[in-house]
């Protein structure tokens, strides 16, 4: 007897914790820019700006996330980090369904910057299947970030 199995692969998705109650949420790509809510308290996961990740959310999000995951190191003292700001904020906003744009402080974050030898910051790195695929070290143009996640 032969069997088949039919299910089908799971459609892209992002997961990440709600910045309300902090229970985890899978989101299908295809509805980030639906402005999806949280399942548990029903808050409004806005997925049009970077998302802010900690030590404690970071492995998760990018273990379980299935589209690719641009990461911005950054710290609030730093110079060319609030010039790349801008860019970040706009790929956030137009790779919605394609990429999930997040933001990690180095500085709040100590341990996973240390992790990803984080040494120059603004650096930028994007994670695919989980893993390290690209990184950048310093300020760099939309249309840099634009190629690294494509």
């Amino acid at each position: 007897m032969t069997t088949t199995n039919t299910s089908a692969a799971a459609p892209p998705h992002v997961t990440l914790p709600c910045p309300s109650c902090g229970r985890w949420n899978r989101i299908a790509a295809a509805r980030m820019a639906d402005r999806p809510k949280c399942g548990v308290c029903g808050t409004a996961m806005a997925l049009d700006h970077p998302v802010l990740l900690t030590d404690q959310t970071f492995d998760r999000v990018i273990r379980e996330t299935t589209v690719p995951v641009l990461v911005d190191f950054y710290a609030d003292w730093c110079g060319p980090c609030r010039m790349m700001a801008p860019a970040v904020d706009e790929l956030a906003r137009s790779s919605m369904g394609n990429a999930l744009i997040a933001k990690l402080d180095t500085d709040a974050a100590q341990h996973t910057a240390a992790r990803f030898q984080i040494r120059g910051i603004p650096s930028t790195i994007v994670f695919r299947n989980g893993r390290e695929a690209a990184r950048q070290t310093g300020a760099v143009t939309i249309d840099v970030l634009r190629r690294m996640i494509v």
